[in-house]
């Protein structure tokens, strides 16, 4: 694997910081999970629904790692933190600023020991800031939830925590460069990733148009800001996806609904005209695909190559991965299956998922081997 030989120091909670050691893990890294006495991570109480040693939020992000309970409040625990810090290639962590400086744990004390330590920080909004970064927090001020929802409505939240997600992604990204740059110079160093610039990074498009306009984008419901149709239309029994993303499936889109004019009809023969004219363009199309069923309409479209489909559930989702290959689920052990890692490898496959680790099941030996002296 990529990563044999790796070792991380997971000191995050939740789940930015859990999921992109997840990744690592996945990679071939041993990780090494620190969680307080008693109660551990956060999310081992986040219930329901819950397994039978945790709860499915906590064992999402955090399989195939080992679970050391460490007292960081407690002299004789925090040597060995700082060991394991020392041992460490990677360190994962997101407490709220100077928690860990307070222990001989953050940066600046740790790269003494340790300079090839790549330490990886997450927080909501920078290190500085004094604000809780929670993923629903930062969907709200950060402006996701100002762009989701109906044009009429509230904003809603993303029906995951997405940013939490993003975040962990762009962790897993700054880690790997670090190493690299490692492998070059000897050194390792500080990567930080905060929520707030992982959302604002990834609204890609919403982005670039409030930069280059100066005024904030909009709720528009299921529809695109640029592009039309692309979006949820009514249908005899339910609404279909469509994505036309261009005039050529525009006009095949109109010549299987049996209106071929609407191709040529001024409102509608570019995008930038059909953008323009959404509303008369939706009640045009709605006025046809109410003669038959999403199904129907999902099957005559994709024969054409109109990109159209049903809106499923996630149950859908895995179906579809299923039917085409995709193989979605691997097994961990004794736990309930978790979502295969997404990215294909022709050389180096993921082939090792173990379940995660109930709290403390690796205390004895992870201590015994930091109480041992260097070889």
């Amino acid at each position: 694997m990529p990563l044999d030989g790796v070792v991380v120091a997971d000191f995050s909670r939740v789940l930015a910081g859990p999921l992109a050691c997840v990744n690592l893990a996945d990679l071939g890294a041993t990780v090494i999970k620190v969680e307080r006495p008693g109660s551990g991570d956060d999310t081992r109480g986040w219930g329901p629904p819950w397994t039978e040693h945790s709860s499915s939020y906590f064992e999402c992000a955090n399989r195939s790692k080992q679970s050391v309970v460490l007292d960081l409040g407690d002299p004789d625990d925090q040597v060995l933190a700082r060991e394991l810090a020392c041992r460490a290639d990677v360190l994962v962590e997101n407490f709220r600023s100077g928690a860990l400086g307070r222990r001989g744990l953050d940066y600046e004390s740790v790269r003494v020991g340790n300079p090839g330590i790549v330490y990886c920080s997450v927080s909501g909004f920078g290190g500085d800031a004094d604000l809780p970064g929670y993923d629903f927090l930062v969907q709200a001020m950060g402006g996701l939830m100002s762009v989701t929802g109906p044009e009429d409505g509230e904003p809603a939240k993303v029906g995951v925590a997405l940013v939490d997600v993003l975040a962990a992604k762009d962790a897993t990204i700054g880690i790997l460069a670090a190493l690299r740059a490692r492998e070059k110079t000897g050194r390792g160093q500080r990567v930080e990733v905060n929520l707030l610039s992982s959302l604002l990074g990834s609204m890609a498009n919403q982005a670039s148009s409030y930069l280059t306009t100066g005024r904030a984008p909009r709720r528009m419901g299921n529809s695109h800001p640029s592009i039309a149709p692309y979006e949820t239309l009514r249908c005899k029994d339910d609404v279909l996806a469509l994505a036309c993303g261009n005039d050529g499936q525009f006009r095949r889109l109109a010549e299987v609904l049996g209106v071929p004019e609407l191709a040529d009809d001024e409102r509608f023969a570019t995008n930038a005209e059909r953008v323009r004219n959404r509303p008369e363009l939706r009640a045009a199309l709605e006025q046809q695909f109410a003669a038959d069923t999403v199904d129907s309409w999902a099957a005559r479209l994709t024969e054409v190559g109109v990109p159209a489909g049903p809106v499923g559930d996630l149950a859908d989702g895995f179906k579809l991965a299923e039917s085409l290959g995709l193989a979605p689920t691997v097994p961990v052990g004794d736990a309930p299956p978790q979502v295969r890692h997404p990215i294909g490898y022709s050389d180096t496959p993921v082939a090792r998922y173990t379940a995660p680790p109930r709290l403390g099941q690796h205390s004895d030996e992870i201590r015994r081997w930091l109480a041992e002296e260097k070889k």
